[in-house]
Order: structure tokens, then sequence, then C-alpha cells
């Protein structure tokens, strides 16, 4: 059986759906030719280093007391005592950025065909802080003197100022040298650099210098403990991307 009525789309409106979908997809392909024959950018990408050593000028200590003992209350307590000593010598003289970097209380163990006995207790209280190169050595020996029975640490670390200081040169002779390596590698190609595109800093940390620490007892005649500082180094990494 036919159906009663028929409905037929005009042709004329058939072209005139298709017709802009035809000239869109015409659009879309004509575009891709004007992309790939857009001029790449060359570009050279060089690293380079600066360094700069700066002298140190200050002394960063870590020292402490340790005392051991039968019972807790008692270890803890003479712990306390001994610190509180070291704490106001330190004072006394006038030592920067001082501030505690540890406090504990542990027991001690003795092990006996596999049983674990407690034998007494061992208390750890440590002090960090800055004082001048010249002085150092002197302030060590007399924090023994006051109690302290751990040096742990001595680094050496330059004032800031000088470290921003040398941290600016060190940019600048990075810099320098990225250009330096750029202009050889195109100079030897026969091409000659434009401007710059990008620019990256990299600073390195600069960590302070931990010399060997020997501290040996000495008679109460003789000099105060050495303290040599040396110097901080600061590096710095500058990489660039340049257009030729």
């Amino acid at each position: 059986m036919k159906p009663d009525h028929l409905v037929r789309v005009p042709q004329t409106l058939s072209w005139k759906v298709l017709l802009p979908l035809a000239v869109g997809c015409l659009n879309l392909v004509t575009m891709k030719p004007a992309l790939a024959d857009e001029p790449l950018t060359r570009v050279i990408t060089v690293t380079g280093v600066g360094t700069e050593n700066v002298a140190t000028s200050q002394a960063q200590v870590q020292l402490g007391v340790e005392v051991q003992g039968e019972t807790a209350e008692e270890v803890q307590e003479e712990a306390a005592r001994r610190s509180a000593a070291v704490v106001e010598f330190l004072r006394s003289r006038n030592v920067s950025n001082l501030r505690t970097t540890g406090i504990t209380l542990n027991p001690m163990y003795n092990y006996t065909d596999g049983d674990q006995r407690i034998i007494g207790y061992m208390a750890n209280n440590s002090v960090q802080f800055r004082v001048s190169n010249e002085v150092a050595g002197t302030i060590l020996d007399d924090a023994v003197a006051a109690g302290a029975t751990r040096i742990d640490s001595v680094s050496f670390i330059a004032a800031d100022d000088a470290l921003r200081q040398a941290r600016r040169q060190a940019l600048r002779e990075a810099t320098e040298d990225a250009q330096d390596q750029a202009e050889a590698v195109l100079d030897a190609l026969g091409l000659s650099q434009q401007e710059v595109v990008t620019i990256q800093v990299n600073s390195m940390s600069q960590p302070p210098v931990y010399p060997p620490l020997a501290r040996q007892a000495m008679a109460a005649d003789e000099a105060s403990t050495p303290v040599i500082g040396g110097e901080q180094e600061v590096m710095t990494n500058v990489t660039l991307q340049i257009r030729y």
C-alpha cells in the first residue's frame, strides 16, 4: 500500500543547504598552506656560567650538652642546668641568631640473650648561633668551660650584602659567557645573531663552608681553638635563546 501523501524536497532547497557546507570545507583546506608557508623562527640556546668567591665573615656554630644517668628526672634536670649556663654565657657574649635546635631525652638499653633492659637515660640539648670569625675559637672554648659537652658543627658564611653583590657580578659573568658562546658558534657558521628571545636565570644555592673540625684538648695556657673561615662560592646560570 502506498502512502497517501508524498513530501518532496525542492532541489533548490537542498543546494542552498549544501552550498555553505561546501564553501566552509574549501576555506579550511586553503588555510593550511598559508600556515605552512609561514617562516620558522631560528634560535640558538646557550647557557653561561658565572662564579664568584666571597670571603666569609661569620661562623655558624651548633653545640650542646649531653648528660647520662640512671633516672630520666635527674638526667633531664642536669641537662637543663648545664644548658641554662651555656645559654647565659652565649648571651653575655652577644652572639646573634641564638636559638634552640634540639631537646631529646631517650632511654639507654642493654640487650642480653634477646632481652631488652633499660640501664639509664641520655639527654641532649643543643643550640645554634652566629658569631664573627675572629672570636669564634675563644667562644667555643669558653662555652665548653661553661658546660657544653658537644660541638656538633661549625660552618662559615659571608655577609648578606657581600653575597648580594657577588650574585649580581656572577649574573653578569654568566650572561656574557652565554653571549660569547652564541657568537662563537654563529660566526663559525657564517651567521649573525639578532635579538634575545627568552632569558632564564638559575641562581644556585650558596652552601656554607664546612671545614673539618678537629677540636683537641688544650692546656689552660695554650691558645684558643683556631678557626679559619675561608671563602664561600656563589654560582649562577643564565640560559639565552637568541634568534639568528
